[in-house]
């Protein structure tokens, strides 16, 4: 039996909620079983499933779930853990997903900027097509400020906000 039925909730005005905010992610570029896992996730109150419970309460198979975890895992949107006592593993998701999800994308920015400096300096810095390069990575440098100011303040606000 799932979570949702478990603590009394309406199952099916969950099961909507998890249907809708999974399209919204998929609209926003996730993959649709992984939006699917995750809004389950986010929508149970321990933020805790099993592959089990995910396949019963979403109808997929445990290789859906499987492969959606992988993908979630890379993205830091969700952790794996041991079931005390067995074999079995857990999923979770935590109240800072987002956090660490935005905050591991620093990586990719410095990457892209790295690989946009050297275009730069491979097309040449004055022709069309090293100034659109030179204009991109001002716009990463700057995404990258930007995005580590914001996060500051947002450490302060939770703390603030939640007390953690």
């Amino acid at each position: 039996m799932t979570e949702s039925v478990e603590v009394g909730r309406d199952a099916e005005a969950v099961s909507k909620f998890v249907e809708s905010f999974a399209a919204q992610l998929v609209e926003a570029g996730m993959q649709r079983m992984a939006a699917r896992v995750f809004a389950a996730l986010l929508a149970s109150d321990q933020g805790v499933m099993t592959s089990a419970e995910l396949s019963e309460q979403l109808r997929i198979s445990p290789a859906a779930v499987s492969s959606a975890v992988r993908y979630l895992a890379q993205t830091h949107m969700v952790s794996r853990e041991r079931e005390p006592g067995s074999r079995r593993e857990r999923y979770r998701v935590h109240g800072d997903q987002w956090y660490e999800a935005l905050t591991n994308r620093e990586a990719v920015l410095k990457r892209w900027e790295g690989a946009l400096r050297e275009g730069v300096a491979s097309l040449g810095a004055d022709t069309p097509a090293g100034r659109r390069m030179a204009e991109t990575l001002a716009f990463f440098e700057f995404i990258e400020g930007e995005v580590a100011a914001m996060m500051e303040r947002w450490r302060a606000h939770r703390e603030k906000t939640f007390g953690k």
